[in-house]
């Protein structure tokens, strides 16, 4: 499974940007896919999540302003109010297990190489 992420950037605070992935390689879809960031020197942490059937959970920090969509095989993270705080790589991933609430096999995740999300003015 190869997992394609763009649409990062640089916007200003308060601005929006949509991050998209894009799940290909494999004939059986991946059961979840999210959104992970991480700073320099801190943990990758689980921005939003989203099962096949459409349940979604979000970090708190991203409660009210991130949306995250699924259509087929891509995934949508729809970011708004941005703070400088936001300012992170953005990494796509995707499981086979249920959810991301459950337990899981981390070492059977996929990912795919992170992309630039700078808020700054």
């Amino acid at each position: 499974v190869q997992l394609q992420a763009s649409g990062g950037g640089l916007v200003q605070p308060g601005g929006s940007l949509r991050l998209s992935c894009v799940s290909s390689g494999s004939i059986f879809s991946l059961n979840a896919m999210g959104w992970y960031r991480q700073v320099p020197g801190e943990q990758r942490e689980l921005v939003a999540g989203i099962a096949r059937g459409g349940a979604a959970n979000y970090a708190d920090s991203a409660k009210g302003r991130f949306t995250i969509s699924r259509r087929k095989n891509t995934v949508y993270l729809q970011m708004s109010s941005l703070k400088p705080e936001d300012t992170a790589v953005y990494y796509c991933n995707g499981h086979y297990a249920n959810d991301y609430l459950g337990p899981r096999n981390y070492a059977m995740d996929y990912w795919g190489k992170g992309t630039q999300v700078t808020v700054s003015s």
